[in-house]
């Protein structure tokens, strides 16, 4: 079986490994870069547990294979904290009890995050509209959007996690 060496840049750093063409980012990122915060929900990109950012944009990872990252700039969910300190998003969650089981916690850290980044005050509806593609099987999305709304207001007034 070939492999493809890839070379891209996650969290900040520059990585490389092999993938077989037919690995996904996912498993890459978790078997590869031991980077597990991005989980596997659905396997079909309609439950956003795997979110990640692929040069800015939010996106599945188990619906890109692993050689498509070449080049690219990558951040997941174990990115967003600034070393210790947690990117106000993850506070909030934490904070606001929003995580239940957590498995789709990451995906809504992600999407959130990339929300943020473009509207810095989003309205709920802007909210519930951004993370519509991230399922909570444990029906906690009241707390989430709640957490959202926090972390713009913390955003906004100190201008941190950016």
């Amino acid at each position: 079986m070939s492999r493809t060496h890839v070379n891209c840049t996650v969290n900040g750093d520059a990585v490389d490994f092999l993938a077989s063409d037919s690995t996904s980012l996912l498993d890459a990122l978790r078997d590869e870069l031991d980077l597990t915060g991005a989980k596997e929900g659905c396997g079909t990109g309609d439950c956003g547990a795997c979110s990640i950012i692929v040069d800015g944009k939010l996106n599945c990872s188990c619906l890109m294979f692993a050689a498509e990252a070449e080049g690219t700039e990558i951040t997941t969910v174990e990115g967003i904290a600034d070393g210790d300190q947690l990117h106000p998003l993850q506070q909030t969650f934490l904070e606001g009890a929003a995580l239940q089981c957590g498995v789709c916690t990451p995906g809504f850290l992600v999407a959130a995050k990339v929300l943020l980044d473009e509207n810095p005050s989003p309205t709920e509806t802007e909210i519930r509209y951004a993370l519509a593609g991230n399922l909570c099987r444990c029906t906690g999305y009241d707390k989430i959007i709640r957490s959202v709304q926090e972390a713009a207001v913390q955003l906004s007034t100190t201008g941190a996690g950016k």
